[in-house]
């Protein structure tokens, strides 16, 4: 069995955070989405791994590599332009021949990874397909599947004014060889893309079964900065905090915190869940929970609450607190003359930011 994860996309939404940089790679609770993603197909065993890059391929083969850091091996398959999920797959024969595979969003991140999942197409060998679903409040605002009395999926209806369930798609995906059929039949969108909802639809509409498998924990598709935050979040509770780093005498660090290695606390209080990076320090500040301090990063005379601050920025002497913030790479946040109110910040890489 083999997995194809699926890292092509812009990251528009997260603009300016991904002007320059995948937003597959950018972290929650300190490690890159991406790598979750891939860490999760190889816990389910498999370790023949295929990555469909677009635009920001050059710097996902430059940090994943050939995937021995994680234990698998990664094959690189380039997509000239964003032409939809099936295309993807189509693209994709040559390294998936007639395997078994899981197809995997690569912005997305899911409680408890998929090995039930996996676990539950290998034993169903009969199968050609299984899609995971999961309850949502607000379906309409999703690709739905409806179910018969078989809990096979007979319809997929995207985005529909009266949804015929409550159970919307992940963007995880397992097919068998018959899914090329259906990359070869079916026409691009009003998109021009080739959507995977009309591939599934054309092995439905063709007698091919296609089962659910209902996803009962969280899961965040990390394409909008609330998204990113929220997933941070969620992932920071599930760590096992450790404290590999230092922290003076005067400093106050619950047990919900990790501290990497090289990481400094000094004079500072941080509460739980957050995480400090390696090589940070934390002076004379607050950081507050729901945090992530990624590496190399300098907080100084500063309170922050619920945010990511990612690699080489400094917010150093902020009058007020800082929330619900994205801070890119190499960002500079600094005290101005006139205090502000209030501050909600998105920077992208090399921002430099004096308050007023």
């Amino acid at each position: 069995m083999k997995g194809l994860i699926l890292s092509g996309g812009k990251g528009t939404r997260l603009y300016p955070l991904t002007y320059t940089r995948a937003k597959q790679l950018i972290p929650v609770a300190n490690k890159p989405i991406l790598f979750r993603v891939i860490e999760a197909i190889r816990d389910a065993g498999i370790r023949d791994i295929g990555i469909v890059t677009g635009d920001t391929g050059p710097e996902i083969c430059e940090t994943v590599r050939d995937g021995s850091q994680f234990g698998v091996d990664v094959t690189y398959i380039p997509q000239a332009a964003p032409l939809g999920l099936a295309h993807a797959v189509k693209i994709s024969r040559d390294f998936l021949g007639d395997d078994r595979f899981v197809m995997f969003l690569g912005d997305n991140v899911i409680q408890g990874g998929i090995s039930p999942l996996i676990a539950d197409f290998a034993n169903h060998e009969d199968w050609n397909s299984q899609i995971v679903l999961t309850q949502i409040e607000q379906p309409e605002q999703y690709g739905v599947a409806e179910l018969n009395g078989e809990g096979r999926i007979v319809r997929l209806v995207e985005k529909p004014k009266v949804p015929p369930s409550n159970l919307a798609l992940v963007g995880i995906y397992m097919f068998d060889h018959h899914i090329f059929e259906a990359t070869d039949e079916i026409k691009p969108s009003f998109r021009n893309e080739l959507e995977i909802t009309d591939a599934i639809q054309w092995l439905v509409d063709h007698d091919y079964r296609v089962y659910p498998h209902i996803h009962q924990g969280w899961w965040i598709d990390t394409g909008r900065p609330d998204d990113m935050l929220t997933a941070n979040s969620l992932v920071l509770e599930e760590l096992t905090p450790e404290i590999l780093g230092s922290i003076d005498a005067q400093s106050e660090v619950d047990s919900r915190v990790t501290v990497e290695a090289g990481a400094e606390i000094v004079n500072s209080v941080v509460r739980g869940p957050a995480i400090i990076g390696r090589d940070s320090r934390i002076i004379n500040s607050y950081v507050g929970p729901f945090t992530s301090i990624y590496h190399h990063v300098v907080i100084e005379n500063s309170e922050i609450e619920r945010s990511i601050v990612l690699e080489h920025s400094a917010i150093r002497d902020i009058p007020t607190r800082l929330q619900d913030s994205l801070i890119g790479r190499h960002a500079e946040v600094n005290k101005s003359t006139i205090r502000p109110q209030a501050l909600k910040l998105h920077l992208g890489d090399h921002s430099r930011l004096n308050l007023l």
